[in-house]
């Protein structure tokens, strides 16, 4: 496995992936979206695999007064996004070319399953 963890602000989703692979004893790489430059590849993935609306942090008022927050047409959002990264929901967690947005452990799990299938 190949874990990447994108984090524009730290909260209680990121720890829980941090912990969650932590606890498994399976490495992981954090990408702090303030200092590592998010690639047009990477976002096209993210949006491929959950959807650009899905991308978009819309929790809290500070995230509303972002212009992304109100978009609905895909590449305008994609085209924000590489702008404005920070607007991303925190955590991404990728795994290859399967993407999770915020916390979903039960994703995390079947990727862990799919793994040990694969090396038996």
């Amino acid at each position: 496995m190949n874990i990447q963890i994108y984090v524009s602000n730290r909260n209680p989703d990121v720890l829980k992936a941090e912990r969650f692979f932590k606890e498994r004893r399976i490495p992981y790489q954090m990408m702090d979206l303030k200092k590592h430059r998010l690639g047009k590849k990477e976002l096209e993935v993210f949006a491929a695999a959950a959807g650009a609306r899905a991308l978009v942090d819309r929790s809290g008022k500070k995230a509303l007064e972002r212009p992304v927050a109100h978009m609905s047409t895909d590449s305008l959002i994609l085209s924000e996004l590489m702008n404005d990264p920070m607007a991303l929901v925190s955590p991404i967690v990728r795994n290859g070319s399967r993407v999770t947005v915020g916390a979903d452990e039960a994703e995390w799990k079947r990727w862990v399953e799919m793994e040990k299938a694969a090396t038996r």
